[in-house]
């Protein structure tokens, strides 16, 4: 007794079995009836071999493994500025203040740090300060630290270190900066994440608009916030401080570049030629 078996195509429609004559759906001297059912699964559209098919993107074609590798690579370039972003913003070592080491006593000085939202003193013993320092710090000295938050986004108060006063107009330009630019990598992100898992290169235009423009806010945050400190310094001149900008103000600056350079890679790899074979195109042989 013959066993039928139904065999469905690429299309989802069922192959007949084998009728009168047949064995195993082999026509006697004919070619096999479900032999083009069977070939159609072991194609690449199955999954039971054959490479994977890759999906086309809006304009049709292929997103190629290469350009993929690309992608991938201008992300992890990105990717580091937003940790760098993240680093900077969340410190408060921004900028240090120090007065003369003698200004207070012989035997301790008082220094400060603070960033975007909170400030810290702390107290030094002079016997740990380099000698060859005239002011009091650094700030990364052991010593009693006493941090709080500024109260600019609360009820609008200024803080008061060493008798001068702090521009709050200004504090509050760069964070919000600061915040709207962590917005922009945000959205960058979920650009190149729909890029990748969607094989479609039309994500990469806007994902390099968020990444250059978030490196342009990170820098101009941090160029408001210098003009704060120099507000700040001109206060009060009762007290002479020595200030320094910290390295949490180096985390920004190299984050702002770096976003720029990755924007401006997804911007290249979205182009729908490389600006290498326009201006060398190859000599095509006759």
């Amino acid at each position: 007794m013959w066993s039928t078996f139904f065999v469905t195509d690429e299309e989802g429609r069922t192959v007949a079995p084998g009728g009168a004559g047949t064995v195993g759906g082999v026509a006697a001297g004919g070619p096999p009836q479900g032999a083009g059912g069977l070939t159609s699964l072991m194609s690449g559209r199955s999954t039971f071999g054959g490479n994977k098919r890759r999906r086309t993107t809006s304009t049709g074609h292929a997103m190629s493994e290469a350009q993929e590798g690309k992608i991938k690579l201008a992300f992890f370039v990105a990717i580091v500025g937003v940790v760098l972003t993240v680093l900077g913003v969340g410190t408060e070592f921004w900028v240090e203040l120090a007065p003369s080491k003698s200004f207070y006593n012989n035997q301790t000085c008082l220094t400060a740090h603070y960033g975007l939202w909170k400030g810290c003193t702390k107290t030094l013993w002079v016997a740990d300060i380099d000698p060859e320092r005239e002011s009091c710090g650094p700030a990364e000295l052991p010593g009693e630290s006493n941090c709080t938050y500024f109260k600019f986004f609360t009820t609008g108060e200024n803080a008061v270190m060493f008798q001068k006063t702090t521009q709050k107009n200004l504090n509050v330009a760069a964070a919000m900066l600061a915040l709207f630019s962590l917005f922009l990598m945000v959205m960058g992100a979920i650009c190149i994440t729909m890029s990748l898992s969607k094989e479609i290169l039309f994500f990469l235009k806007p994902a390099s608009i968020c990444f250059i423009f978030s490196g342009v806010l990170v820098l101009l945050s941090l160029l408001v916030f210098h003009q704060s400190v120099l507000a700040f310094l001109a206060s009060d001149h009762t007290v002479p401080l020595h200030h320094e900008l910290s390295w949490s103000v180096s985390c920004i600056g190299c984050a702002g570049a770096i976003l720029i350079v990755g924007g401006i890679l997804f911007l290249l790899l979205a182009l729908p030629c490389s600006p290498w074979q326009r201006c060398f195109p190859h000599n095509s042989s006759s």
